[in-house]
């Protein structure tokens, strides 16, 4: 059986020890992140929703490089929108920008009614370099 091992960005154990889930696993090579979204240090959710994806970016990228990963690590990517039709420019803009060039990681984009007072949650599947 492979070993599972948590992973946690530094300065949001709070967060993670409050709601009781891991910020990532990392199984073998793969990096299974949890859903990252836009909050603020005090946890409180971006009000404007440009910022709130791009938050939720920066959390991201903070949980893949706790295990010495980055975003051209990514393979998987599903997202979760309250709104998905108005949202889409601004999501496609800040995703975009952070997966640059092809090829792109496989992407699920799904619609949702609730996300914990957030409008946008996304979550990744990345392979974990040799050097990590």
């Amino acid at each position: 059986m492979t070993t599972r091992t948590a992973i946690f960005p530094a300065g949001r154990q709070a967060l993670y020890d409050i709601n009781r889930y891991s910020a990532a696993i990392r199984s073998g090579d793969l990096l299974f992140v949890s859903g990252q979204v836009g909050s603020r240090e005090d946890g409180s959710p971006e009000p404007d929703f440009r910022k709130q994806v791009e938050l939720a970016f920066s959390n991201l990228k903070a949980v893949l490089a706790a295990a010495g990963c980055t975003l051209d690590d990514v393979v998987d990517v599903t997202s979760f929108h309250t709104d998905p039709e108005p949202q889409f420019g601004d999501v496609q803009a800040v995703r975009l920008a952070a997966f640059g060039d092809a090829p792109h990681p496989n992407w699920t984009a799904v619609g949702v009614n609730w996300l914990a007072g957030f409008d946008f949650e996304i979550k990744v599947i990345a392979r974990i370099p040799q050097a990590a």
